[in-house]
């Protein structure tokens, strides 16, 4: 028995170290992330707001892709800092489908007609949620998204006409664009009131946190 739970232990510790490893691979040194040139910025108006804080002392920015399975091992512990950190911190999503995703470009556009009807939040669990049923497919994935959004009980014309309509895929490349201009190389990088994060741990991630809502 002891046997056995060690080796679930050791298993679950190499998991996250790869988790990390990844996201060290895939995230800058911590720079700066005030406005380059053309007035980017890490979040614009119309960034989807998972929790709002009124006056937060801290906003965290994620940009992901939901094809990305970095992004799809991090999602659960995101859940866990909002629980975690609920009421204290303004959580922030912005879309960067990387294109060598043959799906990550459909997914965000889907989510994105679901966000236009006041849907964002549950259509973004829907993808994480079923990732490896459409991850990595070379096919287009649009018609399986679609029965997310028909679970959702969404308007499924206004769903059609936002996903077929140019302008919803161009509020995903805004994202894409910002976090370009902003240094961004890879999902999820996640910025930490305007700072670009290197996070080698869950310790050290909540540890940058706890640090910015101490000062």
């Amino acid at each position: 028995m002891i046997i056995v739970l060690v080796a679930i232990f050791l298993a679950i510790a190499t998991a996250l170290t790869v988790i990390f490893v990844s996201v060290g691979n895939s995230i800058d040194d911590r720079t700066p992330a005030a406005a380059p040139s053309g007035g980017v910025q890490v979040t614009r108006e119309n960034s989807h707001v998972l929790d709002s804080v009124p006056d937060a002392k801290v906003t965290l920015v994620e940009f992901l892709d939901f094809e990305c399975e970095v992004c799809g091992a991090f999602y659960p512990y995101v859940e866990q800092l909002r629980e975690q950190y609920a009421g204290q911190i303004t959580f922030v999503t912005r879309y960067f489908p990387i294109p060598s995703h043959q799906n990550s470009m459909n997914a965000a556009v889907a989510v994105e007609a679901a966000a236009q009807q006041g849907m964002f939040e549950e259509m973004y669990q829907k993808m994480f949620q079923n990732q490896k049923a459409w991850g990595e497919r070379q096919d287009s994935q649009a018609a399986l998204f679609r029965t997310y959004a028909e679970a959702l009980g969404l308007d499924m014309a206004a769903y059609d006409a936002a996903v077929a309509d140019p302008q919803t895929q161009q509020r995903v490349q805004q994202d894409f664009d910002d976090g370009v201009a902003l240094g961004v190389e890879g999902t999820p990088t996640f910025f930490l009131n305007g700072q670009k994060m290197t996070i080698d741990s869950f310790d050290d991630f909540t540890a940058q946190i706890d640090a910015a809502l101490a000062q």
